[in-house]
């Protein structure tokens, strides 16, 4: 054998050695323990998706989204998630549109009732419309939350304020630390 072949076997044996020190016990269990978590899931997409929420058969509001993932987590609760927003239109009992909520991103946890709207929020009904980033539906109570917010009434006032919450009809609201401006009628002077 030529020195050349030597130098070239040394330096390959040399390498697969210092390779193989370098990968321990620990290493090993560190990439089990880590490849163990996995999360496994299955996840149903439907494209523009229409559902229609009914009570004692009348009809009491209709969403739209364009994509509906319905996601099964191997241990957990599943959860319905419209990563490109929704739509939502609330009904009176002669099917005339009283409110909408739209918001860039949902998630409805199923098991625990509450329905999450994200990222440019709008509620708007016959007496006010309400900006948020953030506003969550707890079905149990019939409640809305949200943590900040502005309310602009058909009068043109504005309303700031934090800890936000509303029935689900939006017939009445809670706003506190609120700030803003209104109109008033008259002379004030007098």
């Amino acid at each position: 054998m030529n020195r050349l072949g030597v130098k070239s076997g040394l330096f390959i044996l040399f390498i697969g050695l210092f390779l193989c020190s370098s990968c321990t016990n620990d290493d090993l269990k560190n990439a089990q323990s880590i490849s163990s978590k996995k999360i496994t899931l299955t996840k149903d997409r439907t494209l523009g998706a229409d559902v229609i929420y009914s009570d004692s058969g009348f009809v009491k509001a209709k969403g739209f989204a364009p994509i509906l993932d319905k996601v099964v987590p191997a241990t957990g609760a599943s959860y319905s998630e419209m990563p490109k927003g929704v739509k939502i239109e609330f009904f009176d009992q002669f099917l005339r549109v009283t409110g909408t909520i739209t918001s860039d991103y949902a998630i409805n946890k199923e098991t625990e009732g509450i329905t999450i709207f994200r990222k440019n929020v709008v509620v708007v009904n016959d007496a006010i419309t309400f900006r948020t980033e953030e506003l969550t539906w707890d079905e149990a109570k019939k409640m809305y939350f949200s943590p900040a917010g502005v309310v602009t009434k058909k009068d043109g006032s504005i309303l700031n304020g934090t800890s936000f919450s509303a029935p689900q009809d939006f017939s009445t609201y809670d706003i506190t630390v609120a700030s803003g401006s209104t109109y008033v009628k008259g002379d004030l002077a007098q």
